[in-house]
């Protein structure tokens, strides 16, 4: 299996947001994902670090600008 967890990294830990993540669209100020079961998720967010032999995917969100 080659899916990976999506995390959202705030204060140094990391929350899971998202299991089984077979599909990450990255797009202008969000990321896109969709797991194996169909469910999808989109936040604005930058991808940190892709641990991928750990099936990791670690995001943080992206502050607003004023």
């Amino acid at each position: 299996m080659c899916e990976a967890n999506a995390y959202l990294r705030r204060n140094g830990k990391d929350q899971l947001i998202l299991e089984a993540v077979d599909k990450l669209i990255p797009q202008a100020g969000q990321i896109s994902m969709i797991n194996i079961f169909g469910q999808q998720k989109t936040l604005k967010a930058r991808i940190i670090e892709l641990a991928l032999v750990d099936h990791k995917i670690i995001l943080e969100e992206l502050q607003e600008e004023l």
